[in-house]
């Protein structure tokens, strides 16, 4: 199926159906993936892949902002 399809059928902006096909999209929006697996008649299991980050990001690994009341983590 071509991304216009897909955004034509879905209802999604080309450019939202555009940045999810190349992995460049910041966020995603669970209205967006429920009509895209009804579109294409999938499961998210089938629409997405989880792949962990190299290096952790939580518990004893979180990366604190410098926003705020918090403090960068000493390295």
């Amino acid at each position: 199926m071509k991304q216009a399809d897909l955004a034509r059928i879905t209802g999604i902006r080309p450019t939202t159906i555009s940045e999810l096909y190349n992995e460049v999209a910041e966020r995603v929006s669970f209205d967006h993936l429920d009509k895209i697996c009804e579109a294409l008649n999938c499961t998210l299991n089938e629409l997405l892949e989880y792949i962990p980050n190299q290096h952790r990001r939580t518990g004893k690994d979180l990366i604190l902002e410098e926003h705020g009341n918090r403090k960068k983590k000493p390295r």
